[in-house]
């Protein structure tokens, strides 16, 4: 059954989940699965580029416009940056997506394939209909 989104904050993630796909999907990678779900955690999406197997984390953030996402550094004193999506990615969070991945490894039998876990942070503005992608590759649980 698919998951019902009804809360802005999982519209907004489920915009993000979406466009992150449409991103890899551009990018050669072959989607297996989408939010796999286990008691103990999930994974928002499991792709895969030649043989190996990407476990990807999606982090989405939605204002009014774009400008404010991107300055020119990512300097914390930048009045404009606010926050940063991947600082979700803490130590719980990193343990239960570890967690997930070595169930998710074992039910489907790939215990020898390579895989890395990577995070993708989409910043939406819903008023322009425009989206950016940042790449976090190969991030250590």
């Amino acid at each position: 059954m698919p998951k019902i989104f009804t809360s802005d904050t999982q519209k907004t993630g489920e915009i993000g989940e979406n466009i992150a796909v449409k991103f890899l999907m551009k990018h050669d990678f072959k989607i297996l699965d989408r939010n796999y779900t286990k008691k103990w955690g999930e994974i928002d999406i499991v792709a895969q580029k030649k043989n190996k197997l990407y476990f990807v984390e999606v982090k989405s953030v939605s204002r009014e416009t774009l400008n404010i996402f991107m300055p020119k550094s990512y300097d914390d004193n930048d009045e404009r940056y606010e926050h940063r999506p991947e600082d979700n990615m803490h130590t719980q969070k990193l343990k239960r997506l570890s967690r997930v991945i070595q169930t998710y490894i074992l039910a489907k039998k790939l215990d020898a394939v390579e895989w890395q876990v990577d995070l993708l942070v989409v910043y939406l503005s819903l008023k322009e209909r425009k989206a950016r992608v940042k790449v976090v590759s190969d991030i250590i649980l």
